[in-house]
């Protein structure tokens, strides 16, 4: 219980509904709280970037995910071994993405900030982190498709962080979402093909 309450703190819960209820008014907020990379990654992102991997993970191991052969339960190792992969994957991109943002701002007229560019990126991933609780029923993973909210986070939040025009706000935001899919795509390639792996060798 205690390990739970440290994860899950009331602080994060506000965060989260803050920035996914109210996200015009908690970037602001965000803007001007003190905090480092490290802190945000302990706090924040870890906890909820793990969502989707173990939702994953218990869902193809008890319930079974489809393949070309009919539907399988992926070995229960392999499913840890895939969440592991993906939940490590999931951090790095986070860290990637934060470093696109911070490298692109300057051509659009914004400031440099590294522990900004990784508030952008962590906070605006709520939403996809959060959709990730779907996999956990097989049937239910396309619902995962409600984490593209995070790409209006994405929108909101990089003028206000990044110091970048309003005017250049959504040609900075379509490049760095370019990456940022590129980088989902990668993450989801490997996840898929760790899984469909084990979810064959059943069969």
């Amino acid at each position: 219980m205690g390990v739970a309450q440290s994860v899950i703190s009331p602080k994060l819960v506000d965060r989260v509904k803050a920035i996914l209820m109210k996200p015009k008014l908690e970037w602001p907020v965000i803007d001007t709280e003190p905090t480092d990379i490290s802190t945000i990654f302990r706090s924040y992102a870890i906890p909820l970037a793990a969502i989707g991997p173990v939702a994953t993970a218990i869902g193809s191991a008890l319930i079974g995910t489809s393949t070309l052969n009919g539907a399988a339960r992926v070995p229960i190792v392999t499913a840890i071994v895939g969440a592991v992969i993906a939940f490590g994957l999931a951090l790095l991109g986070t860290y990637v993405v934060a470093q696109v943002i911070d490298n692109l701002a300057p051509r659009y007229g914004g400031t440099r900030n590294l522990t900004q560019a990784f508030k952008v990126s962590a906070y605006s991933s709520t939403a996809q982190w959060l959709a990730g609780v779907f996999a956990i029923i097989p049937a239910l993973s396309p619902l995962s498709i409600l984490g593209l909210y995070s790409l209006y986070l994405l929108y909101l939040g990089l003028p206000v962080l990044m110091k970048v025009p309003q005017e250049k706000a959504m040609s900075y935001t379509v490049a760095v979402v370019v990456v940022a899919l590129i980088v989902l795509i990668v993450i989801a390639a490997i996840t898929g093909i760790i899984i469909g792996a084990g979810a064959i060798a059943t069969l």
